[in-house]
Order: C-alpha cells, then structure tokens, then sequence
C-alpha cells in the first residue's frame, strides 16, 4: 500500500500497526520502520521517499516535501531585472511549480548547478557582490502538497555540524547557513545569543539547525540514530506478484515479454540498517521506497595518504580527534611538535588550535605557497584574519629559512608523506627528491573528507561522472540532472549537497527545490492516473 498526502502522523503510525499487528504497536511507535522479521514475500508498505541523511541538504528537502511552497514577494523586485521579469511572469504561481531551466537560464554562481545558482539569487540576491539585500520569496504552507517521507539521520537533525569543532568560526556568513522561513539572526536574538560577527561557531548552526526542525513542525518525518546498511534495487515479477520477488542490483530499466506486449516491472528500493536503542543495542529494519534521496554530505570518510604506518594510533585523522588528544593532555610536556598534513582550511584549524594551546608545529603540504588554487588566495583578508595569519607562517616560516631553526612553527612546501615509523617518526621527500626525517608527538592527516557510501552496489561507484572511481565533491560527483537532481545512471535515485559538488549550504538548498519539483511533477501525475483508472501501485513514478 502507499500511503497518501492527506494522512497524518498518526493515521501513518496506525496504519503501521494495522499491518504488522498490535504486538509490534510500541515498537512501531518508537521508530515507525518495518522489523526485520517481514518477508519480502509480505504485503509491505512502500513510501514515496526515503531521504537518507539529516544535516542541511534533508533537512530542507524535507520542508519542501511537507509542502512548503515559495512565492514571489509582493512588494519584491530582484536586483537581476531579466530574472525579475521572468517572475512576474508567473508570480501567481511558487517557484516549485515553474520552469526551473527557464528561470535558471543566463544566471552565474559559485555553483556549476544551475538550480542552486537560482535558489540562492533568490534568497541571497546579489550576496557575492558584497550586499545584503533581503529575500524575494515569502513561503506559505500548503498541506495538500506534502509527500509523505522519512529522514534518517545518525544523530541529531543538523547531521555533521554536531560534531565539528566547537571553537572555530564557520566560512561563511551565519545568513547564508540559514534555512528557508528562519532567518539566522532572528533566531539567534530570540535565543539572546550574542553573535558578535558575521560568522558563527559550528555550535550554534548545529542548533539552529535542530530548532529549525522543530519548529518548522517536521519532527515527524525524522529518526535519529539510524545506520544504514543496505540500500538495493527491489524487482518483482510481474505474473507473480507478491510470491516471486528478487532482489537485485540492476541499474537498466528492466522489461519482460507478455504477450508480446512490453511491461514495466514494479520496482522500489529496499532500504535496510538498523536504529541504536537508548541501551546501546541495535534494532533492526527494513522498509521500501520508490524514491531514496541521498543527503549524506561528505565528512563520514576521512581522506588518507595511503602510505606506510597511517594506521599507527598516533596518526590522526580528524579535528575532534586532536581536540579530545588536547582536552585529555596527551600532548601535555611534550617538547617534539605536532605534525600536520595538509593545506586546506582543516589543517589551518588544526595549526591554530595548536598555536593556542602552545604545542609546537610542523606543518606538511604537496603544494606550492604561491599555488593559485589554494584556498587562502579566495578568501578576504578582513574577514579572515585568523587564516591569513596561518598562510603567511606557510609562506614565511619554511624549514629552508635559517631563522626558523627553533620556530615554534615550520613549513614543508612540496614535500610529500613517504611512510610514518613506530618510533613516532616521519619520512618525508621534497619535490626534488631529497629525503628527510623527523620525530613528532603525533600526526594529524587532514586532507579533506570523502562519502562513504557503502550502502550502495560498488559503493556508488558507477553513478559517479566518472564510472568506476570513488565519489568525491570535487574530482568525481554524483551525476545528476541539472534540473531534477536525479541520477542520471540510476532512476528513482536522488542527490544533493556536497555528493553532487554543492559543499556550501547556500547552494545545497537547491538541490531540494529541483528534487521537490520532480517529485511533485510525477505525484501528480500518479494521481491523475489512479483517478483515471489507467494505472496507479506502488514503485512506478
């Protein structure tokens, strides 16, 4: 059965119970996911969507699919005025239910994603120009367009920014964090919290994010907890439906022959994990989609040298990691210096972090100082003193300067990590080839983060741009299409935010409008079939 858009929460929870029997009533009500005990031959519950991750990419997809909708301001003009005669076009209509490539076309952005390009001219009209100007949407709640889904998250709604490192500013500003209908600054007034700059602690996004949730009323649609184990293709047999169904991973469209005729066999995703109980043990699930959006960001792999030794316990690999080293004083009397790998703005944090607890440093990177692409060269110096501070050390206090012998702070530039050694040693070779030794008290490797998603056949390799190779941001994104964010390798299977190369959360937002939109599109028209008694059942969009 697939559940309609008018049910409630609690009409949702009963139904789960009418299927499976009152017996399973508590445990149902806790976490509303079918046990693990039910048959695939059973007849199961299928829901439109399965959003799998709850940071900021699920967590406004989510208020987009509970029925949100975006309308042009009254009294808004957009400072873009072929944009803005676009909207007035319309202005009758929410943005989800326009021409998304229409609106897009001509716009430019810092996002190779036209949606999000869009949805953030919208939100944050003009913002890399340097001005502040209000949004030109106002939103309204329209219950007849929610989409029944559910957002599983291993922690909190916020996803990662819960685990951050407290004490740093974020890149950007606090409003271009901010979510749709909840302006940053409000509610951070409204909490008397004193945010004494434009850019913010982690601590407080991760916050805002999970009031967010509250207050947007989308609890409902969220679980915590939740580890994903499995997420496959489920076909059934058309001439023998609910007795033959087979679980396999084919990313074709798959056809048989009946009567010479050509039939689309029902497919639905099978996603499978498990929920970790208050008392630490894992209860198990199973439910079924005809959609999944992955929204799982980018920080559950941390990036690795693949060299000798990296496994050793003081080779570290993440920023809470060395927080915890430092907050336990295990670097505490230590006279050899941290050694840090890495040029991007992690390793900056980890520099700094060390500066301010009076650890000596040495820090390692494979490039240049005056590499152009390095992240230092886009980033203002007065709104970013802390790590101008850091890229001048790079470049002023290098290990070939004969006044930085007893520095407090020295840089390897072009040198590369050969192998760590069990004496808590490391080799390192220059560009020229030259060798060099040096003893540390620990290592920390942050060289950028990488999905895991394990879940998927061949980890999601084959959906990638490029076939066969890992996913990643930057080098090899989900390939979707521009306007719907689906797969373009693989129907039903949504992405958004940094799996598709949005890393910022002002351009992750328009990942959700294009899914929303597609979504809505193909609801619609599911409708418009089971009225007309042409067709309708679950797993076919």
């Amino acid at each position: 059965r697939t559940y309609s858009a008018t049910e409630t929460e609690g009409q949702l929870l009963n139904s789960f119970v009418q299927y499976f029997g009152d017996s399973l009533g508590r445990k149902i009500k806790r976490m509303p996911l079918i046990e693990e005990t039910v048959l695939p031959g059973d007849s199961l519950l299928t829901l439109p969507v399965v959003i799998i991750g709850n940071g900021p990419s699920g967590i406004c997809l989510s208020y987009l699919l509970s029925g949100y909708r975006p309308y042009l301001s009254p009294e808004a003009i957009h400072p873009n005025p072929v944009l803005h005669t676009k909207l007035e076009e319309a202005r009758h209509l929410s943005i989800v239910d326009q021409d998304l490539e229409y609106l897009s076309e001509g716009l430019e952005g810092r996002s190779s994603n036209p949606v999000a390009v869009l949805f953030d001219t919208l939100l944050h009209p003009d913002a890399d120009f340097g001005y502040d100007y209000p949004p030109v949407l106002h939103w309204k709640l329209e219950q007849h367009n929610y989409i029944p889904h559910i957002v599983l998250g291993k922690g909190p709604p916020g996803g990662a920014w819960h685990s951050m490192e407290g004490s740093m500013l974020t890149i950007s500003f606090g409003d271009w964090m901010e979510l749709p209908g909840l302006s940053f600054k409000e509610w951070a007034a409204s909490k008397r919290r004193n945010i004494k700059s434009d850019r913010v602690m982690p601590e407080e996004i991760a916050c805002y994010y999970k009031h967010y949730v509250k207050v947007m009323g989308l609890q409902k649609n969220f679980r915590d907890n939740v580890y994903i184990t499995s997420v496959s293709r489920l076909y059934r047999e058309k001439d023998d439906e609910g007795r033959s169904q087979r679980n396999e991973d084919i990313s074709t469209q798959h056809l048989e022959m009946e009567d010479g005729q050509k039939s689309l066999i029902k497919r639905n995703w099978e996603v499978r994990g498990y929920q970790r109980a208050t008392d630490g043990s894992h209860v198990p699930f199973c439910l079924f989609a005809e959609n999944v959006a992955l929204a799982t960001g980018t920080f559950d792999s941390p990036g690795r040298l693949q060299v000798e030794g990296e496994d050793f316990p003081f080779v570290l690999h993440s920023m809470s990691d060395f927080g915890a080293a430092i907050s336990k004083g295990k670097l505490r009397g230590k006279t050899d210096p941290v050694l840090i790998v890495g040029a991007g703005l992690t390793a900056a944090d980890a520099v700094l972090c060390a500066r301010n607890n009076n650890i000596p440093v040495v820090h390692v990177f494979r490039r240049r100082v005056t590499d152009t692409s390095l992240i230092f060269k886009q980033l203002p110096k007065k709104l970013y003193p802390e790590y101008h501070k850091v890229y001048h050390m790079m470049c002023t206090q290098s290990h070939n300067m004969d006044s930085n012998q007893h520095s407090a702070y020295t840089s390897f530039p072009e040198h590369n990590v050969l192998s760590f050694k069990p004496e808590m040693k490391c080799v390192l070779q220059s560009a020229s080839g030259l060798k060099k030794i040096l003893k540390f008290s620990v290592a920390l490797v942050l060289i950028g983060s990488h999905p895991n998603l394990f879940f998927l056949k061949d980890q999601g390799h084959s959906i990638g741009h490029h076939s066969n190779q890992p996913i990643t941001c930057k080098g090899n994104p989900i390939e979707i299409d521009p306007y719907t964010y689906e797969c373009t390798k693989e129907a039903n299977l949504f992405a958004l935010g940094p799996l598709v190369g949005d890393n910022f959360v002002r351009f992750l937002k328009g990942g959700a409008l294009g899914i929303a939109r597609c979504l809505a599109i193909r609801q619609k028209k599911k409708h418009e079939l089971i009225e007309s008694g042409d067709g309708g059942g679950d797993g076919v969009p």
